[in-house]
C-alpha cells in the first residue's frame, strides 16, 4: 500500500497538470460546502447573541388580525380582569406588565421637538424588558403609584431633543394633540437593543399619570409577559394562543409573539438555505468525482505496457487494482485537504469583513472531508477494475 502511495506521487508529478484538473474538482466542491456551512452557522450564531439572552423570556400580547380589522364577533379586553384570568390559566408566568401608548409631540421651549410614541408602564417594566439606563434612575413604586410627571427618553429621542447630552432634568412638554402635560426627564436609555421592547425611539412616563389624567380605566395597548423558564416561552407562546381561542371561539383574536420563536424561525431559514447551497457545492464534488474517472481511463489506456509487464511479472489483479485505487483515492484526499484550508480562509476573511463570529461546524469538514474520499474510491474503482482485467498479452501486443 506505501508503495503505491509513492507510485502515486511520483505519477502525480510527472502528469502536474492532468493532476491539478483532477484536484481543482475536489478542492471547489469540498472548500463550498465548508464556507457555506461555516457562514450559514456565522450568521444564526450573530443573529442570536446580538440578542443575548435579552427578551427571550419575554412574550408580546396584542390584538390580533381580526381585533384590529374590527371583524370579531368577540370583545375582547386587556382589563384587569385578563390580567387575572392570564396568571390563573397559564402556567410558568413570573411577570405580566400592562402598556399604554399615545402618540405625542415632546417639545422644548426654545422649540425643538421630536414625534414618538410615548408609552405609559409599570414599575419595573424597562428593567424586565432588558433596557439600560445610560443617567438619571428608574421610576420608584411611589412614582407610578402617585403618576409623577417624570419621563424616560429613548438614546435617539433624547439625542434629537438634546444634542449637546443635557437633557436629564430638563423640562419637557408633551403634546398629545388632544393634552398637554409638562415632565421632568428623570432618565436617558442605552443606545441597546431590548429584547422584545425598541427603546431607542420612544419614551416613557408611568403608567399611573395615565390612568389618573388621560384614562381612569384603560384597556392595555399590549401586554408584556416573562416567563419563569425562558426554555418554555415557544410552549407559553402557543399556550396563551390556544386559551384565548378556546374561551372566544375565533382566532387570530390576539398576537403573541417571542424573541424566542422569531429567532428559532431565523435559524430554521439559515440552516435550511445553508443546507441547500450546501448540497449544491456537494454536486461539484460528484462532478469533481466524474472528472477524476475520466483522467483515470485516460492514464490506464496510456499505462497499459506497464501493466502488462507487471502482470507478467507475477502482479496479481487485486495488486493492480489496488495501485489505480490509490492513486484515485490519493487525488481525492489531497484536494479534500486543500479544500478545507482554503474553504477556512475564505471563511475567515469572510465572517471579519461581515463582522461576525467565526463558528465552523467540524461536522461539515469531515463530512465533506469523507465523502471526496469516498468519491474517488467510487468513480475510481472502474478504471482501477479495467486495469485488473487487463490481459498481460493483450496489453504488451497494443504497444
Amino acid at each position: 500500500m506505501f508503495e503505491d502511495l509513492l507510485n502515486a506521487l511520483k505519477n502525480f508529478g510527472q502528469n502536474r497538470v492532468r493532476t491539478f484538473l483532477s484536484l481543482l474538482g475536489i478542492i471547489i466542491g469540498v472548500g463550498s460546502v465548508i464556507i457555506i456551512t461555516t457562514l450559514g452557522y456565522s450568521a444564526t450564531q450573530s443573529v442570536t447573541s446580538t440578542f443575548g439572552d435579552s427578551g427571550l423570556d419575554q412574550l408580546q400580547i396584542s390584538e390580533g388580525f381580526m381585533s384590529r380589522q374590527g371583524q370579531s364577533a368577540y370583545d375582547l379586553s386587556f382589563d384587569e380582569d385578563f390580567r387575572e384570568d392570564l396568571w390563573d390559566n397559564i402556567d410558568g408566568l413570573d411577570t405580566i406588565y400592562y402598556v399604554n401608548n399615545v402618540s405625542s409631540t415632546l417639545r422644548l421651549t426654545e422649540g425643538s421637538e421630536a414625534s414618538v410614541t410615548v408609552s405609559g408602564i409599570e414599575h419595573n417594566y424597562l428593567e424586565s424588558a432588558g433596557a439600560e439606563l445610560m443617567e438619571g434612575e428608574w421610576f420608584s413604586v411611589s412614582d407610578d403609584y402617585m403618576g409623577a410627571q417624570k419621563i424616560i427618553l429613548g438614546y435617539d429621542t433624547a439625542d434629537s431633543l438634546f444634542p449637546n447630552g443635557d437633557g436629564l432634568g430638563q423640562k419637557i412638554i408633551v403634546d398629545t394633540g388632544e393634552y398637554t402635560y409638562g415632565f421632568t426627564v428623570a432618565g436617558i436609555l442605552e443606545d441597546k437593543d431590548s429584547g422584545m421592547v425598541d427603546t431607542s425611539e420612544a419614551a416613557y412616563f408611568p403608567r399611573g399619570f395615565y390612568i389618573k389624567k388621560i384614562n381612569a380605566n384603560p384597556e392595555a395597548d399590549s401586554i408584556l409577559v416573562q416567563v419563569l423558564d425562558q426554555n418554555e416561552t415557544s410552549d407559553t407562546e402557543d399556550e396563551i394562543t390556544d386559551w384565548v381561542e378556546s374561551f372566544s371561539g375565533e382566532e387570530d383574536l390576539v398576537s403573541v409573539r417571542s424573541m424566542a420563536s422569531m429567532l428559532e424561525k431565523v435559524d430554521e431559514t439559515l440552516s435550511t438555505i445553508s443546507l441547500l447551497l450546501a448540497s449544491v457545492a456537494g454536486i461539484s464534488l460528484l462532478v469533481g468525482g466524474i472528472g477524476i474517472m475520466n483522467i483515470m481511463i485516460v492514464t490506464v489506456t496510456e499505462r497499459r505496457k506497464e501493466i502488462g509487464i507487471r502482470k507478467a511479472l507475477g502482479a496479481t489483479p487485486s495488486a493492480i487494482k489496488s495501485q489505480f485505487l490509490v492513486e484515485a483515492a490519493a487525488i481525492t484526499i489531497i484536494g479534500g485537504t486543500i479544500g478545507i484550508i482554503v474553504g477556512i480562509i475564505i471563511s475567515v476573511i469572510a465572517t471579519y469583513i461581515m463582522n461576525w463570529s467565526f463558528n465552523i461546524q467540524w461536522s461539515a469538514v469531515l463530512f465533506s472531508f469523507a465523502f471526496s474520499a469516498l468519491v474517488g474510491l467510487f468513480f475510481g474503482y472502474n478504471p482501477a477494475a479495467r486495469a485488473a482485467r487487463l490481459d498481460p498479452v493483450d496489453a504488451l501486443a497494443s504497444e
